[in-house]
């Protein structure tokens, strides 16, 4: 058997649907696949993630019918689950300021590799928690739950994403643990250098939905923002208004999406980018047409990929439908493993789970018939741990 000093890992995909979560353990060669669950079967799960500081907890961030929004917690790699005794909530109102109950915890991120137990939260509508003890107790983070100003840049809650506003892609800088991004559907992204004490806005550059003002933060959208693991440096977001990259400590995003085949388009939601090569990076486009169907485009569903940061793209459909297939991947449903030749996965609006082991040149279709699938992690364990 191998063992992690011979530098082999497995790959286990951990997949949140409307109706429960999934996790599929590979084997060596990603060729098979060994399905354990459902866990929570019936609740809405909207992320599901493993801490890569210890390689075993698990945390699933829930809707269930009779306790509401929460988060459970394993420590057992799924095994068993116990629920956080203090989820996310939003503090008593104080003052004038209209009160707020969180919908659902949205997006989970763990913290910096240097801080074992720290987890950050974005809620729907928008919130930001943070956790210091494994997930067990939250506690609202930062200033901008109750900052007068962020509270109408994050509009009304009957505003922003059909399912509700939400706060996501919280983002720790793997070289400075008080370096942090966030970005809020709608009300833009911003970014901290104190560790959260303060947020300042970073929308130069991204349009929005033609008759509003882009000097307005309430009307900024964006859908996925993903930082470079080997260049921090370097971001790219999937807007609502289009696909975007900016090299720091530029303050300016640039609009790569333009060069996207004119008959596809540059809208979607998810957004993924190669471990190693900052350059390389993958949407899935949807029809972004004045109805927004949210669906493929023409039924036909592909990948697309940019080599060179966004100066061109071209399609990946090899192994997908090649016509009526109507389905579309939201914005945490599309991930990347680390190995040599990286793995690409999503997960369809109609329950389909999708594989491509050589950097999106051909797929096959590892599950069928689940729910909708609201989210797609690829983690990697130690054969060892087998």
């Amino acid at each position: 058997m191998e063992t992690e000093s011979a530098g082999l890992r497995r790959v286990v995909l951990l997949v949140a649907t409307r109706k429960g979560s999934w996790l599929y353990h590979g084997d060596a060669e990603r060729r098979t696949w060994r399905v354990d669950g459902p866990h929570f079967l019936g609740h809405i799960i909207s992320h599901l993630l493993l801490d890569p500081r210890d390689g075993r907890t698990l945390l699933a961030a829930a809707k269930t019918g009779h306790l509401g929004p929460t988060i459970f917690r394993s420590t057992d790699l799924g095994q068993t689950w116990k629920e956080s005794a203090k989820p996310p909530a939003f503090a008593p109102p104080r003052g004038d300021m209209a009160g707020r109950s969180v919908d659902h915890t949205f997006w989970l991120t763990p913290g910096h590799a240097d801080e074992n137990g720290v987890w950050y939260a974005g809620t729907s509508p928008q919130g930001l928690f943070r956790s210091a003890d494994g997930g067990e107790t939250w506690a609202p983070f930062s200033c901008i739950n109750d900052d007068p100003q962020y509270r109408r840049w994050m509009g009304s809650e009957k505003d922003g994403t059909p399912d509700g506003p939400k706060l996501h892609s919280i983002i720790v800088d793997p070289r400075d643990s008080q370096h942090l991004y966030f970005a809020m559907s709608s009300g833009g992204v911003h970014e901290s250098y104190d560790g959260g004490r303060s947020f300042s806005t970073l929308l130069e550059g991204m349009e929005v939905v033609d008759g509003f003002n882009p000097d307005e933060v309430t009307f900024h959208d964006p859908h996925c923002v993903r930082l470079c693991p080997s260049n921090p440096d370097r971001l790219y977001q999937q807007n609502h208004c289009g696909i975007y990259r900016i090299d720091r400590p530029a303050q300016r995003w640039i609009r790569i999406g333009r060069n996207m085949p004119e008959h596809v388009g540059d809208v979607g939601f998810p957004l993924v980018v190669h471990p190693r090569d900052d350059n390389t990076a993958w949407v899935f486009p949807m029809d972004g047409t004045q109805v927004w169907p949210r669906t493929s485009p023409g039924g036909r569903p592909a990948v697309y990929a940019t080599r060179d940061g966004g100066a061109s793209w071209h399609r990946l459909d090899g192994g997908l439908p090649a016509s009526q297939a109507w389905w579309t991947v939201k914005r945490q449903a599309m991930t990347a493993d680390r190995q040599d030749s990286v793995g690409l996965y999503f997960g369809t609006t109609s329950g389909e789970l999708w594989m491509s082991r050589d950097e999106g040149q051909r797929w096959e279709c590892v599950a069928r018939h689940l729910p909708e699938i609201y989210a797609v992690e690829a983690a990697e364990l130690a054969w060892a741990e087998r």
